[in-house]
């Protein structure tokens, strides 16, 4: 199987790449990415629900800081507009197999 693959509306060849992860320790929950995003697939949730499982063990006060989480994955699009607009790189892409 290959790669899936579109077209522009100029006729080039455009492939999606499809959000795989959300890095929330960088996150400064901003929103930017949630209000860009055309298919919902964002939200945003108070940073001790998102790192429960990886506590922050430093000591920091910052757990009622809102982030970003990946509510609806199976919903991405791949159009990449959420890693445009955000100012601290935390997303992680990846092509889909067709």
């Amino acid at each position: 199987m290959g790669t899936i693959t579109g077209r522009t509306r100029g006729g080039d060849e455009w492939v999606p790449q499809f959000v795989s992860f959300l890095d929330p320790k960088k996150c400064i929950g901003c929103g930017r990415c949630y209000k860009v995003c055309p298919r919902n697939v964002l939200d945003l949730v108070e940073r001790s629900e998102q790192l429960l499982a990886d506590a922050d063990e430093d000591g920091d006060d910052d757990d009622e800081m809102m982030v970003m989480t990946i509510a609806n994955g199976a919903d991405c699009i791949g159009c990449g507009a959420c890693g445009r607009v955000c100012p601290k790189d935390c997303y992680t892409y990846e092509v889909a197999a067709g």
